[in-house]
């Protein structure tokens, strides 16, 4: 299956007119999506009450990725974590059967430490079996050794654009999942995708998706074009499938 939305449920009035006028922000873009990307987690902690009623507002299909908060990716840097990472994790629980994948973004200036990020990696396993997605951006990530510490425990690596390094353009890591943020190009969180290359990664989404679960969110949200491409791609995918 492929999952298409954005970085936040905000419907932009550049596409207001293609959902519909009664709801929630979040009730009126699931009649369009079936997945979006939790980024407010990553600035603040919500409450379990929340995280219940967003769940209860989507329909069964719908699936919720969540950013990681920056206590743990970015104050801590990975160290020390067991215990907002369990805080995290408990609280994020209760969106149940529509929680998607727990998203972990790295600080551009986090090195790969083999030891730090195993550490890291286990404990976060030991509380979480549930699906991750790692986007990090120092280029030491982008090596067999970090790629290897990944798939042993079947993390995905974010494929990103603008790309950090040219690695970080592909997916990698554990092959059974495949995750896109497109953030957009040249401006990021500005620039919209012009057609020819939504058209590109459709294909892409579609052969990927024979033997993987595969996301792509647009998080060019800043003017609005991230809906427009999400739209656009999902047109893109229906068609070509």
């Amino acid at each position: 299956m492929i999952w298409i939305g954005c970085a936040g449920w905000s419907v932009p009035a550049s596409s207001a007119n293609q959902f519909p006028t009664g709801g929630s922000h979040l009730e009126r873009y699931a009649t369009h999506f079936d997945a979006v990307e939790i980024n407010s987690s990553f600035y603040r902690p919500h409450r379990p009450a929340t995280y219940q009623r967003w769940a209860a507002a989507v329909p069964m299909t719908f699936r919720f990725a969540v950013k990681m908060p920056r206590l743990i990716t970015h104050e801590r840097r990975l160290v020390n974590v067991s215990e907002p990472l369990q805080d995290f994790l408990q609280n994020i629980m209760l969106l149940g059967s529509r929680l998607g994948p727990v998203l972990v973004q790295l600080p551009p200036s986090l090195v790969f430490h083999p030891e730090q990020a195993t550490t890291f990696l286990a404990t976060l396993r030991m509380h979480f079996s549930g699906p991750v997605v790692c986007e990090p951006r120092h280029a030491s990530w982008f090596t067999t050794g970090s790629e290897e510490l990944l798939i042993q425990y079947q993390i995905a690596r974010v494929g990103a654009d603008p790309a950090a390094t040219p690695n970080a353009a592909v997916p990698g890591g554990w092959d059974q999942w495949i995750y896109y943020r497109l953030h957009g190009s040249p401006r990021t969180y500005y620039s919209s995708y012009p057609p020819e290359y939504l058209r590109v990664l459709a294909a892409q989404l579609l052969a990927g998706a024979r033997q993987a679960h595969v996301w792509c969110i647009f998080d060019n949200t800043a003017l609005g074009a991230a809906t427009l491409n999400a739209l656009m791609l999902r047109e893109l995918t229906s068609s070509m499938s």
